[in-house]
């Protein structure tokens, strides 16, 4: 099953209607399009597809569908964090049946627990949980930092196989790709650190470009896991615009504008986020066409 997480993973966006329902067919297709871009899995209601603002039931019918439409093709990885540790048993209790190739869990956000308190969270979670664990180290949204000797302690446990690492300290990956027990991977969380962080040791990366660029991003990463690494530097560095811009009006707002620039569906995002400009629309057409 960790084979399976090996490569390019993408943090599915979620497609709504005006009315801030989700828009179905528009899911379709851009689920379509990033099997076609030869990805290796699918990241379903994680922060880059507006995990927050959606009820649990939502949740679980966004799941079903993707699962439905995909007819087991690609594995599927589901976003179930918090800071709410009994709150999150219960609810994975409800995953039990479904095909995962794992559950992809944020540390908690807001409380700032001690490396202790994380460490006892993730424990609580991975004795319960019915999928492997990705534990999800972004500081920039939790305002707490997993710190590698936790991260390090937690990869002892035998349910949690993988660390999504998007706090941009480079030297805090390169402690766990030097320390990390064997079969525990290291992945970007950050798509213009994913070279950097494969050229380390890491197996990949859960991507956010993997929606609108998905074969040209999944080529890149191929190449940097192959060991070509000056070739995937070259591209790298190519797509460094696109990272720029992104980020320019915040995630997903930025990349659902990238989405509405090639006809995927439209940049609708859900409150409190607020949609992207049509500037950075017509940008993105400038820039894809």
């Amino acid at each position: 099953m960790k084979a399976e997480l090996k490569g390019t993973g993408v943090a599915l966006a979620t497609p709504m209607n005006p009315d801030y329902t989700v828009d179905y067919p528009s899911l379709g297709k851009l689920l379509d399009h990033i099997v076609g871009g030869n990805t290796n899995y699918i990241v379903v209601q994680g922060t880059t597809g507006e995990s927050p603002v959606f009820s649990w039931e939502e949740k679980l019918q966004i799941l079903q569908f993707v699962l439905d439409h995909l007819k087991g093709n690609k594995p599927v990885v589901f976003g179930l964090g918090g800071n709410n540790t009994f709150d999150l048993i219960e609810k994975s209790k409800d995953l039990k049946d479904y095909d995962l190739a794992g559950i992809l869990s944020a540390s908690p956000y807001y409380n700032k627990p001690s490396q202790e308190g994380i460490i006892r969270h993730y424990q609580l979670l991975a004795d319960t949980f019915p999928h492997p664990i990705i534990l999800y180290n972004v500081p920039s949204r939790t305002a707490s930092n997993i710190e590698a000797a936790t991260t390090l302690e937690l990869a002892k446990h035998p349910n949690i196989i993988a660390m999504k690492e998007a706090s941009g300290d480079l030297r805090q990956c390169q402690k766990i790709a030097d320390k990390r027990p064997d079969g525990f991977m290291l992945l970007s969380g950050d798509d213009g650190l994913a070279y950097d962080i494969i050229k380390m040791g890491g197996e990949g990366v859960i991507s956010v470009i993997g929606n609108l660029m998905p074969a040209e991003y999944t080529a890149m990463v191929n190449l940097a896991l192959e060991g070509k690494f000056d070739v995937a530097n070259e591209q790298n560095e190519k797509l460094g615009v696109v990272y720029e811009m992104l980020a320019e009006e915040g995630n997903p707002s930025s990349l659902k504008a990238g989405l509405e620039a090639i006809g995927i569906c439209n940049r609708t995002v859900k409150p409190p986020l607020f949609d992207a400009s049509e500037a950075l629309v017509e940008k993105w057409k400038g820039y894809l066409s």
